[in-house]
C-alpha cells in the first residue's frame, strides 16, 4: 500500500495533474488484490485494497502490475516506459486522462 500512495502520490504532485480529480486503481496480479483511491488536489486520497473480481468497479486511470514491478518502480529500480513498452506495467484511462498521464510518466 505505501509503494503504491508513494508511486500515485508522485503523479498526483507534478504540475501536469494540478486540477486532476480521478479515481485510480492499481490490479496487483500476484496478490488478487485491487487497491482503489482517489488522485485529488495534488495528493492521492482514500487507498483500500479490496479482492479481485469481477464486481470491483472500473477507476478512471486503471493500473495492472505484479508486486513486484510496483515495487521496483517506487525504488527507481524500474522506469515506467520501459515496463509499459514490454507489457509489464499496464495502464489503461480515458484518451484525455492518457495525454495528460504521458508527460507525468
Amino acid at each position: 500500500m505505501t509503494a503504491l500512495e508513494d508511486f500515485v502520490g508522485k503523479l498526483a504532485s507534478a504540475d501536469a495533474a494540478r486540477g486532476l480529480d480521478r479515481s485510480v486503481s492499481c490490479r496487483l496480479t500476484d496478490l488478487g488484490q485491487v487497491v482503489r483511491g482517489r488522485l485529488a488536489t495534488g495528493a492521492v486520497h482514500d487507498m483500500t485494497a479490496v479482492p479481485d473480481g469481477p464486481m470491483v468497479p472500473k477507476a478512471d486511470i486503471r493500473l495492472t502490475m505484479a508486486s513486484d514491478d510496483l515495487l521496483a518502480l517506487t525504488s527507481g529500480e524500474l522506469s515506467f516506459t520501459p515496463a509499459w513498452a514490454s507489457g509489464r506495467v499496464k495502464l489503461e484511462a480515458g484518451l484525455r486522462d492518457m495525454l495528460r498521464l504521458r508527460s507525468l510518466l
